[in-house]
């Protein structure tokens, strides 16, 4: 099966050694994604925020590989303080609420202080019905 790495430009890739995606086959695997703006390297203070942005730099990487938004099949969301997920929930709404792929949330430390989620996805190229 084919491998393709698919990078963003975050100096996080380069520092840790990581993708932003990896394409195998019909498969894309995005990795923990925050919600800096990779091009000026900020991030904004609040979690509704910080989520769009994630999300935004998920569906480029996804678009990068030739997948689109409608393909997540998965996501897992990971917030360093629980209540700050249900500020999250009209964005991920709005961005999911027609795709509805399987969802989990865990409370967990992130590397940075500033950030309030980290969102991690999985899609799988949809078929195309004739």
């Amino acid at each position: 099966m084919n491998r393709r790495n698919i990078s963003s430009g975050s100096e996080f890739e380069r520092q840790i050694g990581y993708s932003r995606a990896v394409v195998c086959g019909d498969m894309a695997f995005v990795s923990g994604t925050t919600g800096f703006d990779y091009a000026t390297m900020t991030i904004a203070d609040s979690a509704e925020a910080q989520a769009r942005q994630a999300l935004d730099n998920i569906e480029a990487a996804l678009t990068s590989a030739g997948f689109t938004f409608a393909d997540i099949v998965k996501v897992t969301y990971i917030l360093p303080e629980p209540g700050d997920f249900e500020s999250c929930w009209p964005v991920l709404r709005e961005k999911f609420g027609q795709i509805r792929p399987a969802a989990t949330m865990i409370s967990a430390r992130l590397m940075d202080r500033r950030m309030k989620i980290e969102v991690e996805a999985v899609a799988a190229r949809r078929s195309v019905s004739k």
